[in-house]
């Protein structure tokens, strides 16, 4: 299944996971520079679509690699700036990318927990839990939905 074979019509707001659903999983590794990252097939077409019809596209991940100290910050930062813009160049967006650096599974942002839920509904404050859809690969990205109180989808 592609990212862009999922049906978001009945809603407005598409949280996304990174690791796996944008880009390919590294096996028993972390992507810690650029050139590490590589989009999944179908990826550029969901974005593009999603669009026209999405009021709020928002990326959420756990980045523990930084917390370990096996990247820096700034490099996330230009991995996501990256990835932001190679989406823009194929007629997609996203609006906010939220991440949790801790290593700590207790850490309120860091998924399952809903941190990044909550500080995004801050910043966009019309997002509708009844119109929400988080797209992850993982049980904890599931839970994480669950947690929140919105639709989730595993890839």
């Amino acid at each position: 299944m592609f990212l862009s074979d999922i049906d978001v019509s009945d809603f407005d707001t598409v949280f996304i996971d990174r690791d796996g659903v944008i880009n390919r999983l590294r096996p028993n590794d972390y992507v810690k520079t650029w050139e590490e990252f590589e989009f999944i097939d179908g990826v550029f077409e969901a974005f593009a679509l999603w669009n026209k019809t999405l009021k709020h596209i928002i990326i959420i991940t756990n980045q523990r690699g930084v917390g370990k100290g096996l990247m820096t910050e700034k490099t996330l930062r230009e991995i996501h700036r990256n990835m932001v813009n190679e989406i823009e160049k194929h007629g997609g967006r996203i609006d906010k990318i939220y991440c949790c650096i801790a290593v700590n599974n207790d850490d309120p942002d860091r998924k399952p927990n809903i941190g990044m839920f909550i500080h995004a509904r801050k910043d966009f404050p019309d997002i509708d839990s009844n119109k929400a859809l988080m797209i992850g690969d993982s049980d904890s990205d599931i839970e994480f939905a669950k947690n929140a109180g919105i639709k989730g989808v595993k890839l």
